[in-house]
């Protein structure tokens, strides 16, 4: 009788505290799988914030992450169309394919800037769903965690309220900072980047969003752009922004001939954060363009 209670004590012991398997394609996906699942989700994040989730291939790590997950959080508008696809092919795990209850696409819970863009090669990487960099926008990252929660809630009716508790009570920190943010801004310029990976942010913050250093998404800067730029940007004051793996070079150009700062600034969180590393991230980007407004 005593082994018979042992053995069913070890399997309990053995349980996952957590109810659902998340593989988030992003960090601030991940984030937002922690901040809505609290203890009852694990997450797995595929992609790491200091490379460019645009470029990236299909790993073993991520197909393993994939075949053991209930839920597949995505940013979606193909931003991860060069690797997700193959890396779920490989996972052979039906229940998180597109279509299905285990996927879920940030993109397609808000509406996207951009929508509608001709799929142009002469045009560059331009993603006909529209800007799939959702990400920066607090707003909009409101609304996908509340849809969040009901993905969860449909995965885990058990725990539906605690996940849409932690959705509303992001949504309202969310919307408390925001005044913050945007009285930091408010003596923006204007804002350059490298790519059109802040264009949510700079809407949200009402900066003026100025251009880009590529002259098409995907393509390098070239010299004749960037002297075409600044001619554009002459009077202004402003701020030159990039990520880390993002090259330097063309916002150095810029700022050599337009005098603006140059702040090198990450589009996600770091690897494995919590809401509050969502919430310094829009910091260090408020502060930052409050500095180009100087």
């Amino acid at each position: 009788m005593k082994r018979c209670w042992l053995f069913w004590l070890s399997l309990l012991v053995a349980l996952p505290a957590w109810a659902l398997d998340v593989a988030a394609t992003t960090s601030s996906m991940g984030m937002l799988a922690r901040t809505v699942g609290g203890p009852q989700v694990k997450v797995t994040e595929l992609a790491p914030p200091d490379r460019d989730a645009h470029m990236l291939q299909a790993k073993p790590s991520m197909m393993r992450a994939l075949r053991d997950a209930d839920l597949v959080v995505a940013v979606g508008a193909e931003l991860e169309v060069g690797w997700l696809p193959a890396a779920l092919s490989g996972a052979a795990n039906a229940r998180v394919l597109p279509g299905r209850p285990g996927y879920f696409e940030a993109a397609a819970q808000v509406p996207l800037l951009e929508a509608g863009l001709a799929a142009d090669r002469a045009q560059g990487d331009v993603h006909p769903a529209g800007n799939p960099h959702v990400n920066l926008d607090p707003e909009r990252m409101a609304k996908i965690a509340q849809a969040l929660a009901e993905r969860f809630a449909l995965l885990d009716a058990a725990n539906a309220a605690a996940y849409r508790e932690r959705a509303q009570a992001f949504a309202r920190e969310l919307a408390s900072r925001a005044p913050v943010w945007r009285q930091k801004a408010a003596q923006a310029g204007g804002l350059v980047t490298h790519h059109k990976d802040a264009l949510y942010l700079a809407q949200f913050l009402g900066v003026p969003f100025l251009g880009t250093l590529e002259p098409v998404p995907g393509v390098a800067p070239t010299a004749s752009h960037i002297e075409a730029l600044a001619a554009k940007l002459k009077g202004r004051k402003g701020l030159i922004a990039h990520t880390p793996y993002q090259p330097p070079a063309g916002a150095e150009k810029l700022a050599s001939l337009t005098g603006w700062p140059v702040a090198v600034l990450p589009i996600e969180p770091p690897a494995g954060s919590d809401a509050a590393g969502y919430f310094a991230l829009i910091d260090r980007w408020a502060d930052a363009l409050a500095q180009g407004g100087r």
